[in-house]
């Protein structure tokens, strides 16, 4: 299946940048498709209470939602699939080749310009029940969001290395009582970063790592190969993300050492044509960070296309 009209814009991810990008060109009347595997990180936010106009907070479900039917309401839509190959052609345009959830190709979108929402990907510890511990959404990933919430209560910080350290230093503006849990058998951390850990009066619980379960109190347990068993009040994994770089990086577009996309103030790679907004671009990975940077690079396309 191939439809060869030319979109003024694809975007590829539907998250809150990629879906508020949308709903920005769509209200400049721009020919817009979006496109998204069905797998948003926002939708493992529990409850964000620092999204600006939600006073009670709000969930991530609820938010894609909302945004979703904002969509709608002008006349947009997202499109499941995968774009397994971004390519440029010499006329300038795009060519991006679709695949359905089962991998098999379905379609092939030629645009003028490209917006990259990919995001990225959380990487978890090897435990069992770590999975359903998500499902429950009792395990956070970001003490800007969510730290406040857990003031004065007993944190467990799941890591490996010096970024522990620095997301344990960050955690105490919440809570004095904080504990640092390797569950790999070591933390890889230096005799210096240790007495630094001894220094702040933050806990060290390592060991290997059996499986994470929840009580019915509420309490996240890490549960360790020897039978010691440790509870916590919240339970943060700070292993860093996997940037989903790839269709930037096939097309040759500069990244940092982290793999985030180097962008301009307008949010456009270098590559023209091609832009990148919300966590695939921004080590902050805040959702009025991505949404601003959707509004910033929606004006740039359609101001571009105009010209």
């Amino acid at each position: 299946m191939s439809n060869r009209d030319v979109l003024d814009c694809l975007i590829i991810g539907a998250g809150p940048a990629g879906l508020t990008a949308g709903i920005n060109l769509r209200r400049f009347f721009r020919q817009v498709r979006i496109v998204d595997a069905g797998a948003p990180r926002a939708a493992l936010i529990p409850r964000s209470h620092n999204y600006p106009g939600f006073p009670e907070g709000i969930t991530g479900f609820e938010l894609l939602d909302l945004l979703n039917e904002q969509l709608v309401a002008n006349d947009g839509s997202v499109t499941p699939g995968t774009v397994t190959n971004l390519q440029r052609a010499a006329d300038g345009h795009f060519i991006a080749e679709l695949a359905s959830s089962d991998g098999q190709p379905t379609e092939t979108i030629e645009a003028q310009i490209v917006l990259l929402a990919t995001g990225v990907v959380d990487v978890d510890p090897v435990l069992e029940g770590i999975e359903a511990l998500k499902e429950k959404r009792l395990v956070h990933y970001c003490p800007i969001c969510d730290g406040f919430e857990c003031t004065d209560t007993r944190i467990g910080i799941v890591t490996y290395g010096e970024h522990g350290v620095r997301e344990a230093l960050f955690m105490k503006n919440y809570s004095t009582n904080l504990v640092l849990v390797g569950v790999e058998g070591d933390l890889g951390l230096t005799p210096k970063a240790m007495a630094q850990l001894e220094r702040e009066d933050i806990e060290v619980f390592v060991g290997q790592g059996r499986r994470a379960y929840a009580d019915e109190q509420g309490a996240v347990h890490i549960e360790m190969t020897d039978g010691r068993d440790e509870a916590f009040d919240a339970l943060y994994c700070a292993l860093g993300t996997r940037v989903r770089n790839d269709l930037a990086a096939g097309l040759g577009v500069r990244h940092d050492e982290g793999g985030y996309l180097v962008v301009d103030d307008h949010m456009q790679t270098g590559i023209e044509g091609l832009y990148a907004i919300g966590d695939l671009s921004n080590r902050l990975n805040q959702l009025t960070v991505a949404t601003g940077q959707a509004s910033i690079a929606a004006t740039a396309i359609h101001n571009r296309l105009r010209r």
